[in-house]
């Protein structure tokens, strides 16, 4: 996975180092090297990359801490979990507000795309009005397939374009 040049910016910084101060918790160089990492890696990552990532950062990063912070980073509102039906969950750093957004994901070669989808919240609200109830989250995931699969040719390739 390539390695793009970003760094999370000073507000959502001080924002998970107020978080983890509001809940008890110390701000230490690893959970703030995990931090950084999710913003550094591209597009949506496994925990494993992230892992990955974070050690080289802080090499004193281990596995249980990446699986200590990833709720926090989560419940921050920093990070988000995303479930494709797939052995490993992805997430992807909440850089950019973007609420209603749905998740088109490849069958071939799990690239997941994320494309605007604004009429969610009017359908969200529509149906959840309907039944007497108050909408507390929505998500819209479509799972496809590249035509271009049955002709052999690289989905991965195919899937970036």
């Amino acid at each position: 996975m390539s390695v793009v040049a970003d760094e999370p910016d000073v507000k959502s910084l001080d924002a998970f180092k107020s978080f983890l101060m509001s809940k008890g918790l110390r701000v230490t160089q690893p959970r703030l090297a995990i931090l950084k990492a999710a913003f550094v890696l591209p597009e949506h990552y496994t925990a494993e990359e992230l892992l990955a990532q974070a050690c080289q950062i802080d090499d004193s990063v281990s596995r249980a801490t990446l699986y200590r912070t990833l709720p926090l980073l989560i419940e921050c509102g920093t990070v988000r979990e995303i479930d494709v039906g797939k052995e490993c969950k992805y997430y992807k750093c909440c850089d950019t507000i973007k609420p209603f957004q749905a998740q088109v994901v490849c069958s071939d070669c799990d690239k997941i795309f994320e494309i605007d989808a604004p009429f969610m919240e009017w359908y969200g609200k529509t149906v959840s009005e309907r039944l007497g109830l108050e909408v507390g989250s929505q998500r819209l995931q479509v799972t496809a397939r590249c035509p271009k699969s049955e002709a052999g040719e690289c989905i991965k390739t195919t899937c970036d374009n």
